[in-house]
């Protein structure tokens, strides 16, 4: 299939930093290129990619540009010109200017949700719900707007090559996330309390909220012990992710996929989580991880830490290479596509 792939124009893919949405969109689109799809990625111009790369902004803006109205509508204009011919399937990243232009072209549109339904976003997406395919990347997510026109449900998928397993943990659990009070920083850092140990956290700090929480709750809540580093690069992630005995998700709000945790995961390091959004489809409770409640973390998460034995490295990297990889991810696509374009 001869396939569009229109990421934002904010970030590199891969990101050089910060980046979910592009670190998805650059697997994907290596994936479907090595296996033989004609694939046109529509970037900035200093991504790395196998697809066709074409580019209006030759380096990406950053974080500080995310949502700029002008560089949206621009990147959306340059890639759309002569779509109806060059293209048989446009993947849509970003909900904005380009997927209101791509079902005007003609072209079978897709639009993978890779955020949270939020009011503003049910509205927008409700004059385009049976005029594009969508895509969630859960189950969960899908439940959560049941009026659009899915395609199907495709997990978000990591490269297994990055991720090697570590059956030998080091003496600590690791938090990753940004500072909001619904990612459950301080949570994490009760129940390693409780539990007596050591706990490392990566954290990025970034809206006056998260700094808030930071001085007035996390702050004082630190142990002595604690150990806080601010955003790190993916092969730092990708060490103490390796090295951690266990990583705590004590989230409080419906996350459509998180990505921390099939990393985790991959790495043969088991995840202890709260069953909100994806967390069920993700974690397999007793087997890959333990899920506990957002009422009683600190306790329970404590409790389940002295039972990490329980859980074998090996079936966490299992379910993550049959479920969450680069592999899966690329093969849901690919039926995603079949579908849409048949049906066009």
């Amino acid at each position: 299939m001869r396939i569009a792939q229109l990421c934002p124009p904010w970030l590199a893919v891969p990101p050089k930093g910060y980046g979910g949405i592009e670190w998805v969109v650059a697997l994907l689109a290596d994936g479907l290129a090595e296996a033989g799809h004609d694939v046109t990625l529509f970037a900035t111009g200093d991504s790395r990619t196998k697809a066709r790369l074409e580019y209006v902004f030759e380096t990406a803006p950053g974080t500080k540009a995310i949502n700029d109205i002008v560089l949206d509508a621009t990147h959306t204009m340059f890639s759309l010109r002569g779509a109806r011919e060059r293209f048989d399937v446009l993947h849509v990243h970003s909900p904005f200017s380009a997927l209101a232009a791509s079902v005007e072209t003609g072209v079978p549109t897709v639009h993978t949700l890779h955020g949270s339904f939020t009011p503003e976003m049910n509205r927008l997406y409700s004059f385009v719900a049976d005029r594009a395919w969508f895509v969630a990347i859960s189950e969960a997510q899908m439940r959560s707007n049941p009026t659009l026109r899915y395609a199907g449900v495709v997990y978000n998928g990591i490269d297994m090559d990055l991720y090697a397993l570590r059956e030998e943990k080091e003496d600590f659990v690791l938090f990753l996330g940004r500072a909001a009070p619904e990612k459950g920083w301080l949570r994490a850092i009760e129940a390693a309390k409780l539990a007596g140990e050591r706990l490392v956290s990566a954290v990025k700090i970034a809206h006056p909220t998260e700094e808030e929480e930071w001085e007035r709750r996390i702050k004082p809540a630190l142990p002595p012990d604690a150990e806080v580093l601010g955003e790190i690069s993916q092969e730092e992630k990708v060490d103490l992710l390796q090295r951690a005995k266990a990583v705590l998700f004590p989230i409080d709000w419906p996350e459509p996929f998180g990505l921390v945790m099939t990393e985790a995961m991959a790495c043969g390091t088991p995840v202890i989580a709260t069953p909100r959004g994806s967390v069920p489809e993700v974690v397999e409770d007793g087997r890959t991880g333990f899920i506990v409640s957002v009422e009683n973390y600190a306790e329970e998460a404590a409790e389940r830490l002295r039972r990490l034995d329980e859980i074998d490295p090996r079936a966490c990297r299992e379910r993550v290479d049959r479920l969450f990889s680069k592999r899966a991810m690329v093969e849901g696509y690919v039926r995603v596509f079949e579908r849409v374009v048949a049906e066009a």
